[in-house]
């Protein structure tokens, strides 16, 4: 049995989105581009994994897939919206119930 895994809290990859959101928020982007740029270098180097095992999260378990599309994608919204921060939009918090929400229409290819 495995004491620590991403089913109690190690699945860090997938959630630097979210950091990098809370960051911009707090008004503490320096923060995010930091994080950004240590996964840059570390998840690529480990090939991707949907997480890491151990207390200090840094062991990549066997079991972890490689090339999770999670990872990859928190690393994408987190680096658009770092580049970018009024793309910060495009991720609802729950302080953005308050601000009234743009009207959506249909393309005419649909």
């Amino acid at each position: 049995e495995v004491s620590w895994s991403y089913h109690n809290g190690s699945s860090w990859p997938t959630l630097l989105w979210l950091l990098t959101a809370a960051c911009i928020r707090t008004g503490r982007p320096q923060t995010a581009k930091r994080a950004i740029e240590q996964v840059e270098q570390r998840l690529s180097k480990d090939g991707w994994p949907e997480y890491y095992d151990s207390k200090a999260g840094r062991y990549v378990r066997k079991q972890a897939r490689k090339y999770n599309t999670w990872s990859i994608s928190g690393y994408l919204v987190a680096k658009l919206m770092i580049e970018n921060p009024a793309n910060l939009s495009l991720i609802p918090l729950e302080e953005d119930k308050k601000i009234a929400k743009p009207r959506l229409t249909r393309s005419a290819s649909f």
